[in-house]
């Protein structure tokens, strides 16, 4: 016998995919909601959960819930450590960006191979379409590397709108990939259920001698991205210089 808020989870899921609610049409209140279905809040909650984390419905705090229009996934290119250019300069992508000089805490010293509380450039950046998060990056760069004027606002901006490297394209780059839960803070920044899926990608960027002059940590909803890798066949010449 399936639960109350399956039930409920199924009546409303029907609705949304028979055009009965439509994509971004808010949902009546919690309190309606449950008093409609005679249940309690908390089990109407339950209910919302379900469809919260099957991506049909987002809840957006402080609004209410909504029923989410079907996204169009963004790119994510492995190799340039950016999104991939057409889809990211469409308009109805937009992405928010603030920066800030940060003293390198226990986790960022050991992944950037620095002394604790060193002086670290931070660039987050949230990617969005409409009101829906597509994803976000914490991009840092030891203090020192930072051009002149990067952590003014158009600066960074400018430079990572695109969640583009910041570092010199000469460098080495490292990328590694995992599916998890989201962690707290993810989950609050991109609005995620707790039961959601998210992708995490650390990028490390070192240079010629050694040093590592970028680590981007970079955290997309699983069902709104998709990330290519393409691996080269080595030539003639690289094959000798091994």
């Amino acid at each position: 016998m399936r639960s109350r808020r399956h039930t409920i989870a199924d009546d409303l899921r029907q609705q949304i995919t028979s055009g009965r609610i439509q994509p971004s049409e808010r949902l009546p209140s919690e309190a309606d909601l449950a008093d409609r279905y005679k249940v309690s809040t908390l089990t109407l909650r339950h209910a919302l959960a379900v469809l919260q984390g099957e991506g049909l419905v987002e809840k957006i705090h402080g609004k209410g819930n909504f029923v989410r229009r079907p996204l169009r996934k963004t790119m994510y290119v492995g190799g340039w450590g950016i999104l991939d250019p057409w889809t990211a300069a469409e308009p109805a992508l937009r992405v928010t960006v603030s920066s800030n000089t940060v003293q390198a805490p226990a986790h960022l010293a050991t992944l950037m191979k620095v002394s604790v509380g060193s002086p670290l450039a931070e660039f987050t950046c949230l990617s969005y379409e409409g009101e829906s998060l597509h994803g976000l990056a914490r991009i840092y760069l030891p203090r020192d590397l930072a051009p002149a004027g990067l952590l003014d606002d158009s600066a960074s901006r400018q430079a990572a709108a695109r969640f583009a490297q910041l570092c010199p394209l000469q460098t080495a780059v490292r990328e590694t990939v995992c599916a998890r839960p989201p962690k707290t803070d993810e989950a609050s920044a991109l609005r995620l259920a707790a039961a959601s899926v998210v992708l995490s990608i650390t990028r490390i960027a070192t240079d010629s001698t050694g040093r590592i002059v970028e680590a981007a940590l970079l955290t997309f909803p699983g069902d709104r991205i998709d990330a290519v890798f393409t691996t080269h066949p080595m030539t003639d010449e690289r094959q000798a210089r091994a």
